[in-house]
């Protein structure tokens, strides 16, 4: 008899290491306790008492296997998902020599480029720790937990340069002093010549979280860690319509221009990723994965035109396709105008999607010492709230 099948529904070994674990610091114990709440009075039988206790187990494996997550946790989960990839943009921008520059019409100085990727950083590095205290993705909510611990410890430096770090572990942008910071001191916090520098710390991060540009890391397997097709068409929505992306670089005659292999790169996987989301949900009976795909097809539809001009056909069967040449001829600031208003249009959809198609593969974190299930996961953010 395989003990791990017939008492764990086949869960393996890590669910029986993490069930024993709760056992002996006392977790059942005291939800068993709470759950009798001081209902054992001295007609119980011992059958009875043996009755109670085996419902509550079943209860408990149930619940451990099959937890139940609420909608703002499942787009919490989503929005972590597709913000990791985005937030790692940032933190290369900052890491560019390009950045410390200025632009070579002359009408951008190196300062305001700086500025704006440090602004640029805040805001989608707050988008990711606050998705990060309400997710269950316990993989990656423990490289930001380590993440934001960095920052807590360079916190003197970030100050510098026109960033406070909040109580809480976001972060505030001070544009004022930014624009009298020494960019010298940027550039070296977040060097990546400097495998120890702030910036390099927290790029390793968001790399061993386990997402890096839209995509999963082929090396992990659990359950946890798997990203729909939707969570990656949403991290290559959102990545075409970030200001990173389009960021100029010098070419090989000296001369500034759009990176056209890398947004075409996002983009390629962009079609893939809509491609494969409606494939997985096509023989989907869960009216939310429907419902959502319909709206996102329709949006999609109503931009087939403006697609196309960028060499990105819809075809009959809702397929999508794109023509390399055509695309990299297209006006890649006309590209960026169209996805930020098409991103902003399907990502509570594609947010809904993701959560339906991997509801029941977002497993929760356990149970506390306290006997509570710890669905959020919280705990390792205990010293920023």
């Amino acid at each position: 008899m395989n003990v791990n099948q017939n008492f764990f529904g086949g869960m393996g070994n890590t669910s029986i290491f993490s069930d024993y674990a709760s056992i002996r610091n006392g977790s059942y114990r005291r939800l068993l306790k709470a759950y009798y709440g001081g209902n054992n009075n001295s007609g119980s039988t011992s059958s009875g008492t043996q009755s109670r206790t085996s419902n509550v187990l079943d209860r408990i494996l149930e619940e451990r296997k099959n937890p139940k997550l609420s909608e703002k946790t499942s787009e919490a989960n989503s929005k972590l998902t597709a913000g990791i990839p985005t937030l790692t943009n940032t933190v290369k921008a900052l890491q560019k020599d390009t950045t410390y520059t200025a632009s070579e019409d002359g009408k951008t100085s190196a300062q305001d480029k700086v500025v704006s990727a440090l602004k640029n950083y805040v805001t989608e590095y707050n988008d990711v720790v606050n998705a990060a205290k309400k997710s269950t993705l316990s993989n990656k909510t423990s490289h930001i937990a380590s993440m934001m611990k960095s920052t807590a410890e360079n916190a003197d430096k970030l100050k510098e340069i026109g960033i406070s770090v909040n109580a809480n572990g976001t972060l505030q942008f001070i544009e004022g002093q930014a624009k009298h910071a020494d960019i010298s001191k940027v550039q070296n916090l977040f060097s990546s010549k400097n495998s120890m520098s702030y910036g390099s710390t927290v790029l390793s991060r968001l790399e061993f979280s386990g997402i890096t540009s839209g995509t999963s890391n082929s090396t992990d397997k659990d359950n946890v860690s798997s990203v729909s097709s939707a969570a990656s068409f949403m991290a290559d929505s959102k990545s075409l319509a970030s200001d990173a992306l389009y960021e100029k670089v010098k070419d090989k005659y000296g001369k500034y221009t759009y990176d056209i292999d890398k947004i075409f790169s996002i983009a390629k996987s962009f079609v893939n990723n809509y491609n494969a989301m409606f494939e997985a949900g096509k023989s989907s009976t869960n009216s939310g994965v429907t419902t959502n795909l319909s709206y996102i097809k329709d949006k999609t539809e109503k931009n087939k035109e403006a697609l196309a001009q960028f060499g990105i056909t819809l075809n009959a069967d809702n397929k999508m396709t794109i023509n390399e040449e055509a695309f990299k001829k297209s006006d890649m600031s006309s590209v960026q105008k169209f996805f930020k208003d098409y991103n902003s249009s399907v990502s509570t959809n594609a947010s809904l999607v993701d959560h339906y198609l991997t509801s029941m593969a977002k497993n929760a974190n356990g149970y506390t010492p306290a006997g509570a299930y710890n669905v959020q996961g919280i705990s390792q953010f205990n010293d920023f709230i």
